[in-house]
Formats: structure tokens, C-alpha cells, sequence
């Protein structure tokens, strides 16, 4: 089975413009940018074919490049990394079962997540999209928590049914729980983790949809997977006692930083 991982980046981020290029320091004092680390995430993957970034800024290419990654060229045009995957499937005119969307602001992502994921699209045939989620314990839900309270917009959440289809994702914390969690103990959250991997068939209908009211309102990209009443799988990932972030605002810089100092990484 080919897999093809592909880490969408680009400059102009609303939140956090220039974001990729971020320099974050870990355990050893290295100092590398966020697109370097999300690439080496990519990299230690088992069973990926190819990794390339796909990107619409000369900036970001020139960095990428000049750490060892191949640079896909593509449009400014691109409202979020799906279509941006998309495109980039389509410029290097090759096939692949199955295409991963590796976010460029996870480098935290453990390899087991990506390889989980494959994994269990591969096994369900009528998943078009599968997508990790992470029970939250006390500590990672507060955190959500606290950052909706300070009006940051912090980690996605997902809820699923039985079969562990996605019903809904949202940057706000669901289900409702009016519980207040011990930092050990585990609880109904989920977060979501934004890596997916799509059928190529499904990746390439994606940007001939148009954007519906839902993914408009969260901005959340899979959620026009879900408008179009595609099954998004979702994946229950074990941490193995490794902290996960996603860098979506400067705050985060200090908070991802702590974890790899704390997880040892380089």
C-alpha cells in the first residue's frame, strides 16, 4: 500500500502569520523551525512512501529545502491544508491509496498516530476520511478549558458514534460535562488531532464542494467532509505518556516547548 504524507504550510495564518517559520528550542537547547519539526515527525513514520510540504510561499520552500525536504509548489489560493493536499496530489500527477494531511503545526505528532490511522482507514470501507482523537484527561481538558475562558481558541474536539463515525468537531469543548476533573483522571473529551488520511477519491472530490455554513462557522475543515455526509473515521490514538499540542497561536510557543523539555526531546 502506497501513503503518501503530505504537511500543508503556509505563511499568511490569520492567527499566526508566519507560523512555520516559528523557531522552537527543545530539551538539548536546538533550535529548529516549527516546519522542520513537523517534518521530522512526518519522517519517522513506518510505511510512508513519500513526504513532501506543500507550500504557496517562497519563504517556507527556501527553509524546507534547505533542511532536506521535498517542496511541492502550490496555489495561494487554497482555503485550508485539505485542499492545499489535494492540489499537491494533483502536481505530482502520481497514485497513491492513501494521502495523510500532516498538519505543519503538530510537530508532536507521534509516528504510532499516523500509523494507527492508515491503518484503520485501510480496514473500513466505508470511511471516505479517518482522523486520530486522544481522550483527554483532567489536565489537557482544563487547559481547553482555560483557554476558551481567556477567548484563545485552543485544541478541537470531536464526538462519534458507535462505530466511531464522526458526528461533530468543534473548537469549542463537547460534550458538555459541568464536571471538574482531577489532572490524572480521564474524562468523555475528546481532542482531536489534526492529521488525516483520505481515499484519493474522496481528497480529490473535496475541493469541487462548496464550503457549508458549519465549516464556515469553526472553521474546520473536516467538517465539509461531514456536510457532504462523507464518513469521517475516527481513530482512538494512545499517547503512551507523550504529551501532544498543536501550535494555533504564540502562546502555545512556551506550552509546546515546555513539553518537548519535559518529554526530552531534541
Amino acid at each position: 500500500m502506497s501513503v503518501l504524507i503530505v504537511i500543508p504550510a503556509r505563511y499568511a495564518s490569520t492567527r499566526y502569520p508566519g507560523k512555520p517559520l516559528v523557531m522552537l528550542t527543545g530539551a538539548t537547547g536546538a533550535s529548529k523551525s516549527l516546519i522542520q519539526r513537523s517534518w521530522e515527525a512526518a519522517s519517522q513514520v513506518q510505511g510512508a512512501s513519500r513526504v513532501v510540504v506543500a507550500t504557496d510561499d517562497e519563504q517556507i520552500k527556501g527553509a524546507s529545502e534547505a533542511f532536506g525536504a521535498e517542496v511541492v509548489m502550490t496555489s495561494s489560493e487554497c482555503t485550508n491544508g485539505t485542499e492545499r493536499c489535494a492540489e499537491a496530489v494533483e502536481n505530482l500527477g502520481e497514485h497513491f491509496d492513501i494521502v495523510v494531511n500532516l498538519q505543519g503545526d503538530a510537530p508532536l505528532t507521534p509516528h504510532w498516530f499516523v500509523e494507527d490511522l492508515v491503518k484503520d482507514l485501510a480496514a473500513d470501507p466505508s470511511a471516505d476520511i479517518a482522523t486520530p482523537v486522544l481522550r483527554c484527561d483532567g489536565k489537557a481538558l482544563n487547559g481547553f478549558l482555560e483557554d476558551r475562558s481567556q477567548g484563545r481558541v485552543g485544541g478541537t474536539t470531536a464526538v462519534f458514534d458507535g462505530a466511531r463515525h464522526g458526528l461533530y468537531f468543534s473548537k469549542e469543548v463537547i460534550p458538555y460535562t459541568g464536571h471538574i476533573y482531577g489532572d490524572a483522571e480521564d474524562t468523555p473529551v475528546f481532542h482531536h488531532v489534526g492529521v488525516y488520511a483520505y481515499r484519493p477519491d474522496a481528497l480529490a472530490a473535496y475541493k469541487t464542494w462548496a464550503t457549508g455554513p458549519l465549516e464556515t462557522l469553526e472553521g474546520l475543515e473536516q467538517l465539509r467532509f461531514l456536510e457532504q455526509g462523507r464518513k469521517v473515521l475516527c481513530t482512538e490514538v494512545d499517547a503512551r505518556d507523550r504529551q501532544f499540542w498543536e501550535l494555533n497561536n504564540p502562546e502555545d510557543v512556551p506550552r509546546i516547548e515546555a513539553m518537548m523539555l519535559e518529554m526530552g526531546m531534541e
